[in-house]
């Protein structure tokens, strides 16, 4: 698949003017706040598995509107704790699979944590055990219209609140040091990472890979690959609703998010996927206030940097570990 985006020197260089509500802080203050007073502590079942080297933990913790959300939390067995944690969240239309499909982070010495996405689970894996049970108005098949005639009922606000809650729940637990929690994910779980990294403190990193969620009007104009390619389907026959679509996406697109991270950030783009756009990446990534790490992967499409780039990520967060226990210490 050739290249058919910008060039890689005009990719680094790329800050288009990104529609953001006025009212988009208050929006997500207000959503938070709601979801917060309805929170319950979360509930751990430590769960029998063949991994003698991990300790696997069924999680359910209060979500969007107080709705139960399921996760999976994975720590190395015998880990007295505090330890630095990992929160994953997944691409479009997987859930939370299964615990032993993950080893990577706690194998690394992270306690590990990844979000089911509410709804979704049926498309790829070994399924999620989460339902949504809000819905609004019609939509085109997937995930990504739901609600999207306004933004109080659409789909993401209810995912991303599940995501920042998720942190919440993890900080709360003795076996987790609130100061060194990252976020990561892939393609969607880029896209969530980057929100919930946007909308909680004091995180120690957020590591998108290849995320979704970002630029929408140009990717929307650019692909018509899934998931994007679900608002085309939308908008081709929902004429008269082109203004509020683009509207209600404002308060949801990781562009708007990413100048609100003041956690380093690490992004990964295949230069070729034409699922995710390199230049809806890199609208999101240069947006950083503090700047972000970007790895290209040339000739990669969607896949980005596949297992490659899981060492890259290690790395880069062990010596972001390493240089906050020097501010510290000193």
């Amino acid at each position: 698949m050739p290249r058919f985006d910008l060039s890689p020197a005009e990719l680094r260089e790329y800050r288009p003017a990104i529609a953001e509500p006025a009212d988009f802080d208050a929006f997500w203050q207000r959503t938070l706040d709601e979801a917060r007073s309805a929170a319950r502590p979360p509930l751990l079942t430590r769960t029998e598995s063949s991994l003698t080297l991990v300790e696997v933990y069924d999680v359910t913790f209060s979500g969007f509107g107080g709705d139960p959300i399921r996760a999976w939390i994975l720590a190395p067995a015998g880990a007295a704790g505090p330890l630095p944690a990992v929160v994953e969240y997944v691409g479009y239309g997987g859930g939370r699979s299964l615990p032993h499909e993950r080893l990577a982070w706690v194998n690394a010495g992270y306690v590990w944590a990844v979000m089911d996405t509410r709804g979704q689970g049926s498309a790829w894996g070994a399924g999620g055990a989460t339902p949504d049970p809000h819905g609004a108005g019609p939509s085109a098949p997937g995930f990504v219209t739901r609600g999207i005639q306004n933004p109080d009922d659409y789909y993401y606000r209810r995912v991303f609140t599940d995501a920042v809650l998720l942190i919440d729940a993890l900080r709360s637990l003795d076996l987790v040091d609130p100061l060194r929690v990252a976020v990561t994910g892939t393609s969607q779980g880029g896209g969530i990472a980057i929100a919930s990294a946007g909308l909680s403190d004091e995180l120690v990193a957020v590591m998108p890979d290849v995320p979704f969620l970002c630029h929408f009007e140009r990717a929307v104009g650019m692909t018509a690959s899934i998931p994007y390619g679900e608002i085309v389907t939308y908008l081709a026959v929902h004429h008269d609703q082109t203004e509020r679509v683009f509207s209600t996406l404002s308060y949801f697109d990781g562009a708007n998010f990413a100048t609100r991270i003041t956690a380093p950030a690490l992004y990964s783009v295949g230069l070729m996927d034409q699922t995710c756009p390199p230049s809806t990446v890199y609208a999101a990534a240069n947006r950083h206030p503090n700047g972000a790490d970007v790895v290209d992967y040339p000739f990669n499409q969607h896949e980005g940097g596949r297992a490659a780039h899981w060492p890259v990520q290690a790395a880069w967060l062990r010596h972001r570990l390493e240089r906050l226990e020097g501010e510290i210490r000193s």
